[in-house]
């Protein structure tokens, strides 16, 4: 048993979804999954694992923050050989093609935070997804207005520095918290990883996904996630 996961050996699938929300991580369960059970509920971050077209599939909830995402991600890795992860979740778009309610499937994750020099001794790397969930959920999402390419994965929410010229410059699509960590942890370990995020919200337009939107956008994302990860 982990520090964090209280789920006992083998009730963990080597394939994961990642939500931020733990309450998405019932939702998901109770909507998309069967035979379904609870394996955590350790400081109300609540997983399952259940059975999506015939493959045993788990849905975890990680918290805000590549700080959160990062103990979970370690622990699953580690603890439960988890080999997939694909993180689902929603972002701030930044450029003008990326409109409300467009899936952004991300190739790389660039970040402000300096856990990534931490681990390698002052380095910049780059994480990036793994090729052939991409490339999967390129084709699982194929009719659906989406993006393929660079987010960046920022620690603060509310920020009030210049950087988010300088990431629309270098075309990045959009804003988000949690991908940096998951690509950089599954490098170390040798795992594949993916991020499939919504655009909730535009940071420079201040358009906001509407209440009607918002579960129909995110079924349209988790469906591309489990076709993903099932496949």
């Amino acid at each position: 048993m982990s520090t964090h996961i209280a789920a006992k050996a083998g009730e963990i699938s080597e394939k994961i979804l990642l939500p931020g929300d733990p309450l998405r991580a019932k939702w998901i369960a109770d909507t998309f999954l069967t035979d379904v059970i609870q394996y955590n509920t350790v400081r109300n971050m609540f997983g399952y694992t259940g059975s999506y077209n015939g493959q045993r599939i788990s849905v975890q909830g990680t918290g805000m923050g590549l700080p959160s995402i990062s103990i979970y991600v370690h622990e699953l890795f580690t603890e439960y050989n988890v080999q997939t992860a694909i993180r689902i979740g929603t972002c701030g778009g930044i450029l003008e093609k990326t409109k409300i309610g467009d899936l952004v499937i991300a190739m790389t994750a660039s970040t402000d935070s300096n856990i990534n020099r931490r681990a390698t001794n002052g380095l910049d790397l780059s994480p990036s997804a793994n090729y052939d969930l991409l490339q999967k959920a390129v084709s699982a999402a194929a009719g659906k207005s989406m993006h393929v390419g660079s987010v960046a994965s920022m620690d603060q929410f509310y920020d009030s520095t210049d950087s988010l010229q300088k990431l629309i410059q270098y075309g990045t699509l959009a804003l988000e918290m949690e991908a940096s960590a998951l690509y950089s942890l599954a490098a170390k370990f040798n795992r594949k990883a993916l991020a499939i995020m919504t655009v909730s919200d535009h940071v420079i337009t201040h358009e906001a996904m509407p209440a009607d939107q918002r579960e129909r956008s995110l079924v349209d994302m988790v469906e591309v996630a489990l076709k993903t990860i099932a496949n």
